[in-house]
């Protein structure tokens, strides 16, 4: 029968809290950016230019018809060559596992959240835009004062829940070699060969963080059912 020791988790323990940091920062930095542009992403989408609408609407449209793994490989890979040509240099640019992961989830979220931020500017009434218009706002002021608060709440429970994916999804940057949360657990799995300890303490993690998230998403979900 085999027999677990914990002492495995006690001594990888600062490398797992490293690389849990560096996944918790993943998450946040590509949440971030992935919502400021997948605002504008959104408002493109819904502009009467043509260009900008037809960009916004092919950006997403390959952004969510791809794989994220493969995205990471495209950027870390095919970049450097596209770099070296654009520069003239010798030799390819190198970009690193780094920088890589935090673009490559930045450029994939903000397709996902704006199609999350479009329907959310889309659910609040027309009668809205005509209420601002009236007191002699703006298209934009309309947007900023009126229309984007309340979308925003309308939206929150859905940006939460892709945030949960996210979250998820930054155990890919393994393939990269980065340590992080679940790629620090690896390294001393392999290590120590005592793998059953390890992921079943990283999949606990997981389990916990977005059990509480999800819980959340719940609450703001009734919430704004009870408001609207």
């Amino acid at each position: 029968m085999f027999d677990l020791d914990p002492s495995v988790i006690v001594r990888a323990m600062p490398a797992l809290w490293n690389g849990l940091k560096f996944t918790l920062l993943l998450t946040l930095v590509a949440m971030s950016v992935g919502i400021v542009a997948g605002t504008f992403l959104a408002l493109m989408r819904l502009s009467h230019n043509r260009v900008l609408r037809g960009f916004a609407l092919g950006y997403v449209t390959v952004m969510r018809s791809i794989p994220l793994v493969l995205v990471i490989f495209w950027f870390y890979f095919l970049m450097p060559l596209l770099l070296q040509m654009a520069f003239g240099t010798e030799r390819p640019v190198q970009i690193g596992p780094v920088v890589t992961a935090f673009v490559t989830f930045c450029m994939f979220e903000a397709a996902y959240y704006s199609e999350i931020i479009r329907g959310g500017i889309q659910s609040v009434s027309g009668g809205q835009r005509q209420a601002a218009a009236a007191l002699g706002l703006r298209p934009a002021q309309s947007m900023i004062y009126v229309i984007l608060p309340q979308a925003l709440r309308r939206m929150t429970p859905l940006l939460l829940t892709q945030t949960i994916i996210l979250f998820q999804d930054t155990s890919l940057v393994y393939v990269l070699s980065i340590a992080d949360f679940t790629g620090a657990a690896s390294k001393f799995a392999q290590r120590d060969g005592r793998l059953v300890e390890l992921y079943l303490f990283v999949a606990l993690v997981y389990l916990v963080i977005c059990y509480l998230l999800s819980s959340l998403t719940k609450r703001l979900k009734r919430n704004v059912g009870r408001t609207a």
